[in-house]
């Protein structure tokens, strides 16, 4: 499968984490996203902050995109990210799919 190049939504939560900006980050979700995170399911922009702040950029995440892969739609993507912090560390992939510019769902797995 040819590797996508990176939706600027995808982009933007990255930078968001990265720069540890948590209002950026929440703004790149939809207002009814869905984040699923190892069956951890958080709704809605209170939802995406919350998880934000427990498992994020409230434990010094950093993201780097290692692949970007086309989803199962059009309107996804499945990044490979390397992720390093205080929380989680260690790289695998998470799937998100799109509403325009902005994250509807992101689905955070173990890798198979």
């Amino acid at each position: 499968m040819a590797e996508a190049t990176v939706p600027v939504p995808l982009q933007a939560f990255v930078d968001a984490t990265n720069a540890a900006d948590s209002e950026a980050f929440v703004a790149t979700f939809t207002e009814d996203a869905v984040l699923d995170d190892w069956g951890r399911v958080f709704h809605g922009r209170p939802g995406v902050a919350s998880w934000n702040l427990t498992d994020n950029i409230g434990k010094q995440a950093h993201f780097e995109i290692v692949d970007v892969r086309p989803g199962d739609r059009p309107d996804s993507v499945v990044a490979t990210l390397t992720v390093t912090g205080n929380g989680f560390n260690g790289t695998g992939p998470m799937t998100f799919t799109f509403d325009g510019d902005l994250i509807a769902r992101l689905v955070i797995s173990p890798t198979d």
